[in-house]
């Protein structure tokens, strides 16, 4: 008996129609799980779709689907950075005022190695507010962007997300940030137009040490000492207190917790104007990227015993970014798109590579072809095949099939 060749994989008309996912989900539960997954280590997310759905996955399942929908992110954002930069559109219109604040924090890898996640996280200054006899300012509308990555390509990508909040056409723009080199690298770069403005808990890390050196560590007098001169940098500003901080130098002029911190504190004199920032209506802390840390980044990548092998951390920040920017809905779509996209161009990409693989085997100059089946015969890679008679069909199994019950009998063989 004569078998036929198995069929090339090919693609059923409605998928692109139904808008189908590669996989087994429909495309309701994909997003259902990757969303889950978004929120919760991917076992936890994997019981939960089960019993909200009713549908039986495994942990690797919704481990597979959730990174391949971040790296589909990923991409689309690392191609969004390149049209950008190669065609260079004008930017959205932005906000009345925009505060800009970034930071890294340390995540766990596979083998013990711990490596810094940076983001950035962008919102609207709203007006000042009284509160507990304090005027203070609240930054609302959150949106962040994060990369394991350096601080120069980290700086590039988050063009994506400065574009899409509109910074260059904002009409007042803070950067409020902690003093390292590539932070001040990172505002030249996108917004040099920005007020420039130091962590206010961030200077005070670095007035501390001098207390402890003058008083004792944790010493009641050193506290109080320390609260006298944050309050006089947080309302009178700078000047008196680094005179004060010289003076105390050119007593102890070896000591190296005067001279470090003195010398950071007078290179960033410029950013520690804070009652002029306060009058103005800025916030003086970086809390948005301090908190966005602890809620984006440390609350799903860094749990009791993960640990995250390095090229699956950028797919998980890309899809917590959007999750807690408030863009699942908007971002989704995209995503979608994109996975349908990629198995298009990888189906492709095997049938192409068969197709080369079956011609690099044929006589040079010669090309297969289909094979001729007869009236009476099939060909089979050799010499032609009588097809199976009629009367053997009366001895084939499938005749038995139900209840001893043909579903089709030949009209040649007599009625059972």
């Amino acid at each position: 008996m004569a078998f036929v060749r198995n069929v090339d994989k090919g693609f059923f008309p409605l998928d692109e129609e139904l808008e189908l996912l590669p996989g087994v989900l429909s495309p309701h539960g994909h997003e259902s799980l990757v969303r889950l997954a978004c929120w919760m280590p991917f076992k936890k997310a994997a019981e939960i779709f089960e019993d909200l759905l009713g549908i039986q996955i495994s942990k690797s399942l919704s481990e597979r689907y959730t990174e391949g929908a971040g790296a589909a992110y990923v991409s689309l954002q690392t191609a969004e950075v390149e049209r950008l930069e190669r065609e260079m559109p004008p930017a959205p219109a932005g906000a009345e005022k925009l505060q800009v604040s970034a930071d890294g924090a340390m995540v766990p890898l596979v083998h013990g190695q711990w490596v810094e996640v940076r983001t950035v996280v962008i919102g609207e200054v709203q007006p000042a507010v009284e509160e507990r006899g304090e005027w203070v300012v609240h930054t609302r509308n959150l949106s962040y962007f994060s990369r394991r990555v350096t601080a120069e390509e980290f700086t590039r990508l988050a063009l994506v997300e400065i574009q899409n909040r509109g910074i260059e056409n904002a009409k007042e723009v803070g950067a409020v940030m902690d003093g390292a080199d590539w932070l001040q690298g990172f505002v030249d770069y996108h917004c040099p137009q920005a007020v420039r403005i130091l962590d206010f808990p961030h200077a005070g890390e670095h007035i501390s040490p001098v207390g402890a050196f003058l008083l004792g560590e944790g010493t009641p007098e050193m506290q109080e000492w320390l609260a006298e001169r944050l309050h006089q940098l947080k309302h009178a500003g700078p000047t008196g207190l680094l005179a004060e901080l010289r003076n105390l130098q050119k007593e102890h002029p070896l000591e190296k917790s005067l001279v470090g911190n003195l010398a950071y504190l007078e290179k960033r004199e410029n950013q520690m104007h804070y009652p002029q920032f306060q009058a103005a209506g800025w916030p003086i802390g970086s809390g948005i990227v301090e908190s966005g840390n602890k809620v984006v980044v440390e609350s799903r990548l860094k749990g009791a015993g993960m640990h995250w092998t390095d090229v699956h951390v950028n797919p998980m920040l890309a899809l917590r970014n959007i999750l807690c920017s408030d863009r699942w809905k908007a971002d989704w779509p995209k995503i979608a798109a994109q996975l349908r996209l990629q198995n298009t161009l990888k189906q492709s990409q095997l049938h192409q590579a068969k197709l080369e693989a079956k011609a690099a085997l044929a006589p040079s100059g010669l090309t297969q072809a289909l094979p001729i089946v007869e009236h009476n015969s099939v060909q089979c890679g050799g010499e032609p095949k009588q097809l199976v008679t009629p009367q053997k069909l009366s001895e084939n199994p499938w005749r038995k099939f139900k209840f001893g019950k043909a579903l089709y009998q030949h009209p040649s063989l007599p009625k059972n």
